[in-house]
């Protein structure tokens, strides 16, 4: 008798872990439901898949959590810093919009020629090479989504490259030989 319970055990744990959460969210489901009036249940019961695309009204920190601020040239702005590869390689793609006060900085391991492409891309920017002692080496202003599958290279090795709105560069006089500072 002992081994039947020893060999079911393991069966009623795997049943404990999958279906807890089923229980938790259909307890939370009656609740909140019971809350609603009988003209709100029906729409509370459909799920909406169709997102809310992002406008310019929306607050761009929802979009971009963790942003800090650095400099360009005599300019302080938000940055968004990708560090790690997943988040180079996903860059902007599929951002919905990137508001004129806020780029995206991305901070590489090694000096290299670091490239840039426009895919999954949603609208044109500009994009800024910065070498090891933080000096502007290169950009590419107004780099449009149909220049993908294109790539965009530096003339000599960056560390960083920043992405900003298409008109930044030229909207803010920057250009090659001006200095970064990096978030603050």
């Amino acid at each position: 008798m002992a081994k039947t319970k020893m060999r079911t055990w393991p069966m009623y744990t795997l049943l404990l872990v999958f279906l807890s959460p089923v229980a938790i969210f259909g307890l939370y489901g009656y609740f909140y439901s019971a809350e609603l009036g009988e003209e709100d249940k029906h729409e509370a019961s459909v799920v909406n898949f169709t997102a809310k695309p992002f406008t310019e009204e929306d607050h761009w920190e929802l979009i971009y959590p963790g942003s800090q601020k650095m400099k360009i040239k005599d300019l302080i702005v938000d940055v968004s810093v990708a560090k790690t590869w997943p988040e180079r390689i996903k860059g902007l793609s599929e951002t919905p919009y990137l508001p004129d006060n806020l780029v995206k900085l991305f901070v590489f391991d090694t000096p290299a020629f670091h490239s840039i492409w426009m895919k999954d891309m949603l609208y044109s920017i500009d994009i800024i090479w910065v070498d090891v002692d933080n000096t502007i080496i290169h950009i590419k202003e107004k780099a449009t989504l149909e220049s993908y599958p294109n790539v965009f290279v530096p003339d000599e090795p960056a560390l960083y490259v920043i992405e900003a709105a298409a008109g930044f560069v030229s909207t803010n006089k920057i250009e090659i030989g001006d200095k970064i500072i990096l978030p603050l």
